[in-house]
Parts: C-alpha cells; structure tokens; sequence
C-alpha cells in the first residue's frame, strides 16, 4: 500500500500513470458520485482491464474491493484509487471496510494498492491519525513535490535560449515549479516576464480562479477568514501581531491549522534560535498561492470589471519589491539542490534589527555562507553584512565563514558557491 500525497496540479496521477505505463492497471478515480454509480464504473473497468466478467451487481466499494483481493490472491493485480479522500464524502466506512480486508489478505495477495490525494488535510487524518482505520498500513508514503530550481533553469534555456534573469525568477515566483503549471507555460511558449503577467490576467485563464478552486475544499465553510489571513501573509504582514492588529482577533488557531494541517504556511525562525521562540514570521510555502493573493485575490474588483490595463500596471509596478523574498529563496533552493550544507536559514533580530538573508553551514566541514540578496548588484554592501554577522559569530565558533553578495543576475550561474 503507497500512499502519495501532493497539492493539486503537482503531477500526482501522471507519475502514477507512467510508472505503470509498461504494466496493466486498474485506475479508479473518485468523483463525487453516490457509491452505486461509482462501483458500476469501476466494475466496468475491471472488466475492460483484465478482460473478464463479473457477475451481479456491486452498490458498495467494500464488496469490490474484497473481490479485488481475492483476485490478487492468483494474480498479480495493480490498482490505484486516485482523490482517495474522497470516501469522506461518499463513504466514510470504506475505511475500516478496507482495513479488514486488507489486514486479512496482504500477506497472501500480490496487489500493488497506490492511494492518491490532494486534499492533503484529509490525507493526513486517514493515515496519520492513530484513531482511523488505515492508521500505520501503508507500506510506503510519497510526497510529490514540484520540480526545483535546476530544472527550470534547464527548461528555460532548452525553450527560451534568450531568457533574461528576470524571466527566470518570474517564472519560479509565478509557477513555484507545479508541473501543471510549468507544462501551461512551456508548451506555450511563453516565458517572458510580460507572457507570464498577461497571461494571468487574461479573461479566459484558468489562473484566476485556480487561487479559489484549489483552497475552498480544504477551507470549507471557514475558507473565507484563511483567504484573509492568506491575503495579508503576502501582503507582507507575516508576524501575528501584525495579522492579528487587521483582522482584530486572535488568529493563532487558524495559523496554526494552515501549518500543521494544510501545510499552505511555514512559520520561520531565525537560525539558531531556539524551537520555543516566538521570534515568528509567516511565509506562504506555495509561491503560486502567494502570487495569486498578491496579485489576483487582492484586485478581483478590478478584475471583476475587466480592468486588465490596470492590474497590469500594478504588476509591473509591485513585482520588482515583492520579488525581493522569491530572489532569496530562489538563492537558498539553489544552495540546497548543492549539498554542500547541512543548514540553511535566514537571521534577524526582534524588530526586524540585523537580518540577514541567508545563513548556511556544513557541521563537517565546518564551512559556512553569510549572503547578502538584493534584486540590484550595487545594493550590496559586504562591508555592513559583516558588521551585522557579528551578532551570530558565536554560533559558528571554529568555522570558515564566506561572505557573498548575491544579485539577480546570478540566478543564472550553474555555480553559486
């Protein structure tokens, strides 16, 4: 039993689908159906799949997939079931259905059973709540992750050779490296900065309700309170107080549950302080999500009337600002696919006194990185850098310590350190 995870878009079911291309497989795919329609599907796609009939009628998944088990007790038999969270909605007793029939036959089965979700909440609760059924079964877990920094480095010189550095930070804020998204943009070929804002805001895209559609099911009833704390955090106000002093209320429940429950936002440390500070910033990890508040869920009024002129504007005016943090993450990705470091992270000191952009070191080596990340080269002081690294020497007693300024224009170099 796998079990694999990853927000929608990211290429869950086209990896699934072509790491069993040479294989026969059955593919059962939860739409929101009542539990008859689906198992007539499904028992349909058993019998175009493995060429063989079944006989009466199926109206419960539990009597299926029991039937599924028995079958991959002679043969080898692979099957994924794809939006798995769905059984919430339909069906919560498939779950301790499945759990019987699986702990009574996998050890006398040949199946390969792939558990695909992206309501990743819900996928949470049903494998890693010890109170649900499926609780410690799966065998493996994968979570999909899109593509890092590297590879859209190489897709933008294999698509668009001419590519300024611009492009290429553009093109990692706006897609964070989704694979559906990098796919929209690549076949399309457009992958210059002005591509990615037009196409954006163009009236029949996809992307402006993509913001909405991939949250209002995890939110629920509740999603509209989230989308305003969402708005702020990439608005900038990334400290609690701060959120708190708009929306005037206490937000540390909902804060927390978008970090450890549907894992949109990261709660940030300065490096090398302790697990229990309260020295916090919020950061929106799905840089798309945060684009999309930033640019879209903040102006649907004006995108609502179709003022496309002037949200464009406010792109053009904004983005070189509120790229700023994606050019140090951007940096920090780069410096992890190295690895050449043991810790990445950023430092400050309350009231936002000292920051510096990244820290990094390697324990075994004992080397370690103090950089500086201005979107502009001649912003860079080395000398003001060192003087704000004094605070954290003592932290790296006994190391090498290197001292970088890093600007947009080297996102494009392959070698960073």
């Amino acid at each position: 039993m796998t079990v694999v995870t990853g927000r929608r878009r990211v290429g869950k079911t086209r990896l699934i689908k072509e790491s069993l291309s040479e294989e026969k497989f059955l593919y059962f795919f939860l739409s929101r159906k009542d539990e008859p329609l689906l198992c007539d599907d499904f028992k349909q796609q058993i019998e175009q799949t493995l060429g063989l009939e079944l006989f009466g009628s199926y109206s419960r998944f539990s009597d299926l997939f029991a039937w599924l088990c028995d079958y991959a007790k002679r043969e080898h038999l692979n099957v994924v079931i794809d939006e798995f969270q769905e059984f919430f909605r339909i069906n919560p007793s498939v779950f301790s259905e499945m759990q019987n029939l699986w702990d009574s036959s996998k050890d006398v089965m040949k199946m390969n059973l792939i558990l695909s979700g992206s309501i990743q909440s819900l996928m949470r609760k049903i494998f890693d709540n010890y109170r649900e059924p499926l609780f410690g079964r799966a065998t493996a877990k994968m979570k999909i992750k899109p593509f890092g920094v590297g590879f859209l480095k190489e897709l933008m010189r294999e698509n668009y050779p001419n590519y300024e550095p611009i492009d290429l930070l553009t093109f990692y804020v706006v897609t964070g490296g989704v694979a559906k998204y990098v796919e929209y943009f690549v076949d399309n070929k457009q992958l210059a900065q002005e591509d990615f804002f037009n196409v954006f805001l163009d009236d029949i895209s996809f992307f402006q309700d993509e913001g909405k559609a991939l949250l209002i099911e995890e939110f629920g009833k509740d999603y509209r309170t989230y989308f305003s704390i969402l708005a702020l955090i990439a608005a900038g106000k990334t400290s609690r107080s701060a959120i708190t002093s708009v929306i005037q209320r206490d937000v540390g429940g909902q804060l927390k549950r978008l970090e450890e429950d549907y894992s949109i936002i990261k709660a940030r440390r300065p490096i090398f302080s302790k697990p229990a500070s309260r020295n916090i910033k919020f950061f929106i990890d799905d840089n798309f999500l945060n684009f999309w508040f930033r640019f879209i869920f903040k102006y649907k009024a004006a995108l609502e009337l179709a003022n496309y002129d002037t949200v464009l504007e406010i792109m053009r005016r904004d983005f070189p600002t509120y790229a700023g943090p994606f050019l140090e993450k951007f940096i920090r990705k780069s410096l992890a696919e190295s690895k050449e470091f043991t810790a990445i992270g950023n430092y400050w000191e309350r009231g936002n006194q000292n920051e510096i952009d990244i820290v990094a070191y390697n324990e075994l080596s004992k080397k370690a990185l103090i950089c500086e990340v201005k979107m502009n080269k001649k912003n860079i002081s080395l000398d003001v850098l060192r003087s704000k690294a004094i605070a954290i020497g003592r932290n790296l007693g006994g190391y090498d310590i290197d001292y970088r300024g890093y600007s947009l224009a080297d996102i494009t170099n392959d070698e960073l350190i």
